[in-house]
């Protein structure tokens, strides 16, 4: 862990110059690299996003309130993609990054599901760099049979038995190893909407980049999976720096997964848990000290943080191949709703559910076309906060006229080539940060992907 430290603080020692060393020899090819193994890996994304919401109805606004006028933003972001086996079944993997954006009303607040998945990674117009990722992969192999797993970022090809263990360990994001799906994931490639890349509810553990440092244990079994993990957490809400106090604060998570054929096709179901400690922010605390003390900063879940709270959800993922080029997802979540958001976005319970459709199906193979619906909630505890006039993190109008915030998503994405896809997306906000006396809010976007 300290090795790691030490690389991340920027320290100029012996580990620095080692990793450099091995970073170099990871940009070259092995002569012993074939389709179907690989002992080294080199890829790489560039992704502008582009994004502009026309004016819309708003009587009244407030601090953390999406602005009514007419407003556009943008998101850059390249990242390389580094691997190396280590050893038999070890894996080293580095991502450094660099990135840029600016959100609407120069800042992210305003909504319950973001337009945008990069957003989290920008912080202002001047590209900085930083690391993104440094783990390590150990497969334990036994048995069942043998599966290939094919190139992709952070992943060699090769071959592994259907029946293995796989620990992951190091500087990671949660959503790496937990809630995949294969029709909504990449907001690189796929949905831009927060609440389609993940569960908008799941407020998993992470800096305010969407990273951490933990492990997590994979355990596969015939058709079945059992993941389970401990990331490290914020020191404050939805802050940059971590908490590494693991044995007092963290975020926690399990689930499980079935494959299964339909008529032939694949699918899958997942079940997730999450478990968060942390020291946050009652809404019924902040309820009753904004009443107490009439004309306080509306912010008061800064006066009443003080306590380790805990936090709880569960949530169900699935996954079903219609046929070769249509697929279905669907993703529910529900939370206590109790405390403030530890790391992710201001939601208590959450559904997403779509379609993807692939270009074979009108001659375009490279081609996709995205349908999506979504509804965010919040809790009776939360609700009341704002309706008292309190502000959160990221949502308050200064009053609420509740109902929950329903988004619509469709996007097309051009392949211009095997490497390059130019997509436009369009998403309509309904109650946005579930405030009926605001919006509806509609979103443009054009998205330029490169990955090599």
């Amino acid at each position: 862990m300290y090795f790691f430290y030490q690389l991340l603080s920027g320290e100029r020692t012996s580990c620095n110059i080692f990793i450099a060393s091995l970073l170099l020899a990871m940009g070259g090819t092995s002569a012993a690299q074939s389709i179907d193994y690989e002992d080294t890996s080199a890829k790489y994304q560039t992704t502008y996003n582009w994004q502009k919401h026309s004016s819309f109805t708003s009587p009244y606004a407030s601090l953390n309130s999406l602005g009514s006028t007419a407003d556009k933003m943008y998101t850059f972001s390249t990242t390389a993609h580094w691997g190396t086996r280590l050893w038999q079944g070890g894996e080293l993997y580095f991502n450094p990054e660099i990135a840029s954006g600016v959100p609407f009303s120069n800042n992210l607040v305003g909504l319950g599901g973001f337009t945008n998945g990069e957003i989290t990674r920008a912080a202002g117009s001047t590209p900085k760099p930083y690391i993104q990722r440094l783990f390590l992969r150990q497969t334990w192999n036994n048995g069942g049979g043998t599966e290939k797993i094919n190139a992709d970022f952070n992943q060699m090809a090769g071959t592994v038995d259907k029946n293995r263990f796989v620990l992951t360990a190091g500087n990671f994001s949660t959503l790496d190893v937990f809630d995949d799906n294969t029709y909504a994931k990449d907001p690189r490639t796929q949905f831009m909407n927060w609440g389609n890349w993940t569960y908008s509810a799941f407020d998993y553990s992470a800096d305010a980049r969407g990273f951490g440092w933990g492990f997590a244990g994979e355990w596969y079994q015939d058709d079945w999976v059992f993941r389970f993990g401990r990331m490290t957490g914020p020191k404050d809400p939805n802050g940059l720096p971590l908490d590494f106090a693991l044995g007092k604060h963290s975020g926690d998570q399990a689930e499980i997964e079935h494959g299964h054929d339909i008529n032939g096709q694949p699918g899958k179901v997942r079940v997730l848990a999450f478990r968060n400690r942390a020291v946050l922010a009652s809404f019924n605390d902040a309820t009753a000290y904004l009443n107490a003390n009439p004309g306080t900063d509306p912010q008061t879940i800064f006066n009443v943080r003080g306590d380790v709270k805990t936090k709880y959800g569960l949530g169900v993922n699935l996954e079903q191949a219609i046929n070769t080029d249509i697929g279905f997802f669907l993703r529910a979540m529900k939370t206590d709703g109790r405390t403030e958001t530890v790391a992710f976005t201001e939601v208590d319970d959450s559904f997403s559910s779509g379609f993807l459709f692939k270009g074979n199906l009108w001659g375009r193979a490279n081609d996709t076309i995205g349908l999506s619906v979504m509804q965010n909630q919040l809790s009776n505890d939360r609700r009341r906060y704002l309706q008292a006039g309190g502000i959160s993190f990221f949502i308050g109008d200064g009053a609420l006229n509740y109902k929950p915030e329903t988004i619509f998503e469709g996007f097309y994405s051009l392949g211009v080539s095997k490497t390059i896809w130019l997509t436009g997306d369009y998403q309509r906000i309904q109650n946005p940060a579930y405030n009926a006396s605001r919006g509806p809010v509609n979103v443009f976007a054009v998205r330029f992907h490169v990955e090599f």
